[in-house]
């Protein structure tokens, strides 16, 4: 890659994940939104599938989505050096805001208008997590596997109605996706 065009890669990771990071408010799944919307809609790094596979990858790691997608991301675009640029740029935001208001802790505890702030800031994350899966899920859905959207109704249900732990719907989920690609191999195989 030439040394151009990848500080501009760079430079392109650093201030569109601090961008977002600075803008963004209820968790990595947002975040995501907004990752999808630059990378893949914007500069059509990756497509929205690959997109897809980045966040249940995110998802599953240990640690913040929003950094864990950064990872992916930087390191997808432009190896070590990308993932350092992107996870800076996601990291610096929260870390400065935080570190405020830390420091002026008690003051905003018992501030009313934050409080009312915060209560309203949850509606609009919910929306935007609502987006997400609606974004997600419809990638799902054109791609028209009975498997698949066997899967993401069982997962919903299991989690919304039987409380069932994330960590085991996303572990099943996975060694679903195993057993699948290891069919297919199979059958790929067999044709040759």
């Amino acid at each position: 890659m030439h040394t151009t065009s990848k500080y501009n890669i760079l430079s392109k990771l650093f201030f569109t994940m601090l961008s977002i990071s600075a803008v963004t408010f209820g968790g990595g799944f947002v975040i995501v939104t907004f990752m999808k919307r630059k990378f893949v809609d914007e500069f059509h790094w990756m497509d929205e599938e690959e997109m897809l596979d980045l966040t249940a990858l995110a998802q599953s790691s240990p640690g913040a989505i929003a950094v864990n997608a950064a990872i992916l991301v930087g390191w997808k675009m432009a190896g070590f050096v990308g993932m350092l640029a992107a996870v800076l740029g996601t990291i610096l935001p929260p870390i400065s805001i935080l570190s405020v208001i830390s420091f002026f802790y008690r003051m905003f505890a018992a501030n009313p208008y934050v409080a009312l702030m915060l209560r309203g800031m949850q509606a609009g994350v919910a929306a935007v997590i609502l987006d997400v899966v609606c974004t997600l899920a419809s990638g799902i859905w054109k791609r028209k596997r009975p498997v698949e959207l066997l899967l993401m109704v069982v997962a919903f249900v299991a989690t919304f109605f039987f409380h069932i732990n994330v960590i085991y719907i996303i572990l099943s989920a996975a060694g679903v996706g195993i057993i699948l690609g290891l069919v297919s191999h199979r059958k790929e195989k067999r044709q040759k």
